[in-house]
């Protein structure tokens, strides 16, 4: 444990001393939970974004973007559940003053026993070195099989408590496994009880006629509410999806562990429209879908897990998480969740408006059934950049910090720098960054010595280094230097273009799907 906090403080401070991640407002001692993507940050922040745009909206010809407002009318969220059962569970430490979820308490403990499945692994790897077979002993040893029964019963009892609202048996049940509270220890907690997690804001130019309006929880609504709109305007014919990204805004109980929960923050959002009876089918390809995509960014298969729901939704007829290893362990990163016709249908009946698709085929009107794949941005975000952050040893007994971050989102494809500040090497770098920069994101970078330099980019996450020098002169060649490998070859310089479009091209990625 104390090994993931280590690296998780890494990540967090490389974010930041690398242009990545700021605290919010951090003149003025920061605000909980809100973050400011910095010069770098935003860069890779948007190169997701596209990443997925392109894989979800530009690559399929049924699926199509809108951009909804922030701000929807109040009935929106009677409709659809956000104001009646928008909660999470909320504890409260006597001793500490402390405020906690209590469902993550309950998670956090179910972790702790993971991390002891991953000791009893890598002690009999240890063991029994190349005959290891980790499906084997994951299955058939006593003590893991055991740790594993006690997850499943803690959170099968967690979720049906929460589902039939039995505040009072999650409380039964973190004072049964002891749950103290991580900072001072005291296990003397107050009963759970339910906090709704919209922000409330006001409409209007005077107090007396002002309209009470919610931050919007979520994005799909925007979609649901413009179902018909786009349907019709672009002749849509079903299955057809609705892709959407944009901001959110939930009032955590406790938001923690950098950006992975925050107060604001991004979704990418995908709701597809099915004809009802064939949800189930939809919702297996998705998933299939989804998890392609991930793994087209090359992070490792064996960072990447499906998590079914033991708790569905009362909307859901099944629902799956793909979670990632994170610094911190397995957690959701995305959620792909089959919501059979609650939402179009609830809005029907509180706007008293039709949402109805008439199917030619079938000759009938009716709600069309939905498949949502929802992912959060500064989620993947992280995924990203902590799975990139690697310290290598080297040859020569050094080390060096890089950020291999996938060329395709890295928000500086290449440097070129200069060998020395004369003899006309930093006017042909100058040239060099001109011509590059209208189809890439390139910097030029002048200052230490050329190793130093290397070094700052490999730690920046920028995927070639081009150093011009006295050479390059007399033969038009330069040194690309790639990032990864270190490896260093002379090539053209009218070469350059077609070499980091090859490494980066999102069509190079995407293939991989």
């Amino acid at each position: 444990m104390a090994n993931q906090d280590d690296q998780f403080k890494k990540v967090i401070s490389h974010a930041k001393e690398y242009g990545y991640v700021f605290q919010s407002s951090e003149i003025y001692d920061g605000l909980s939970a809100v973050y400011d993507y910095a010069q770098n940050g935003v860069e890779l922040k948007k190169n997701i974004r596209d990443y997925w745009w392109k894989a979800m909206v530009q690559m399929h010809e049924n699926i199509v973007g809108i951009d909804a407002a922030i701000f929807m009318h109040p009935t929106t969220w009677k409709a659809s559940g956000h104001i009646d059962a928008f909660n999470d569970p909320l504890i409260d430490n006597k001793d500490s003053k402390k405020r906690y979820r209590a469902d993550v308490l309950i998670e956090d403990y179910c972790a702790k026993i993971e991390n002891k499945i991953d000791k009893e692994v890598a002690k009999a790897a240890k063991r029994f070195g190349d005959d290891f077979n980790k499906e084997e002993f994951l299955s058939t040893n006593g003590r893991v099989v055991g740790y594993k029964e006690k997850i499943d019963n803690i959170l099968a009892r967690m979720g049906k408590s929460l589902e039939n609202e039995d505040l009072a048996d999650v409380k039964a049940l973190i004072d049964e496994l002891e749950i103290a509270d991580p900072l001072t220890g005291s296990k003397n907690w107050t009963e759970v009880k339910q906090f709704n997690l919209m922000f409330g804001t006001k409409i209007g130019a005077s107090a007396d006629t002002a309209m009470d309006l919610y931050l919007r929880p979520e994005t799909a609504q925007g979609i649901f509410v413009n179902f018909l709109n786009v349907q019709k305007s672009g002749r849509m014919k079903i299955p057809f999806g609705i892709a959407q990204t944009g901001k959110a805004f939930r009032n955590e109980i406790v938001a923690r562990q950098f950006i992975f929960r925050m107060r604001e923050f991004e979704q990418m959002e995908m709701q597809f429209f099915v004809k009802p009876g064939t949800q189930k089918e939809w919702y297996e390809q998705w998933k299939e879908t989804r998890l392609k995509w991930h793994l087209s960014l090359g992070m490792g298969e064996e960072n990447y897990r499906f998590h079914d729901h033991d708790k569905l939704a009362h909307y859901a007829d099944a629902a799956a998480d793909i979670e990632f290893k994170f610094p911190f362990g397995f957690k959701e990163l995305e959620g792909i969740h089959s919501r059979t016709d609650f939402d179009l249908s609830q809005h029907e009946k509180f706007s008293g408006k039709k949402l109805q698709y008439f199917d030619h085929e079938e000759n009938k009107s009716y709600v069309p059934y939905v498949v949502e794949t929802s992912i959060g941005l500064d989620r993947m975000f992280l995924a990203v950049f902590s799975n990139s952050l690697v310290e290598e040893e080297l040859e020569n007994n050094t080390t060096r910090t890089v950020l291999k971050l996938p060329a395709v989102l890295a928000p500086v494809k290449a440097a070129i720098l200069p060998l020395v500040k004369k003899d006309g090497l930093p006017e042909v770098a100058r040239k060099i960054v001109e011509d590059l920069k209208w189809d890439f994101n390139v910097v030029y970078d002048e200052k230490d010595a050329v190793g130093r330099r290397y070094r700052r980019q490999d730690a920046n996450g920028t995927p070639f280094c081009i150093t011009v020098d006295h050479d390059t002169l007399e033969d038009n060649m330069v040194t690309i230097r790639h990032r990864d490998t270190m490896e260093q070859t002379r090539v053209k310089i009218e070469d350059l273009r077609n070499i980091i479009k090859q490494e980066v091209d999102v069509r190079t990625w995407l293939m991989k799907m």
